[in-house]
């Protein structure tokens, strides 16, 4: 499983955010995976991961806030009507490999209504 943190925006919104990948570690051995039994890389993760109900098909990333609250697997099952954080952890799902912990994830942005994303708190 992998772990990246990530900076929510949206108009007049910063919300600190974490994402788990919901798929196997791969065990590292030299040039090459050390892969389990079944294809996948880490059997107990395997293990738990499965009897969770998770698949491996489609790797679904574990979405929520820093400081606690609800999390979700599934982008589309967010409570309430706020944009934010569908959008944002729809987007997270989709660009998971290219994105680096501690990116900052623009919902106005990606949404197109701002020609600019917002610059990092941290930053300004």
């Amino acid at each position: 499983m992998q772990v990246k943190l990530f900076e929510v925006r949206d108009a007049a919104t910063f919300i600190p955010c974490f994402g788990i990948l919901m798929s196997p570690t791969p065990n590292w051995s030299g040039p090459v995976y050390d892969y389990g039994p079944d294809g996948t890389s880490n059997e107990a993760e395997t293990h738990l991961l499965r009897r969770a109900g998770y698949g491996f098909e489609y790797p679904l990333v574990l979405f929520g806030r820093l400081e606690g609250g609800e999390t979700n697997h599934d982008p589309f099952n967010w409570r309430g009507p706020s944009r934010t954080m569908p959008e944002a952890h729809r987007f997270i799902t989709l660009h998971w490999k290219d994105l680096e912990s501690g990116t900052i994830i623009d919902v106005e942005y990606i949404l197109g209504e701002t020609k600019t994303s917002k610059v990092s708190e941290r930053v300004s």
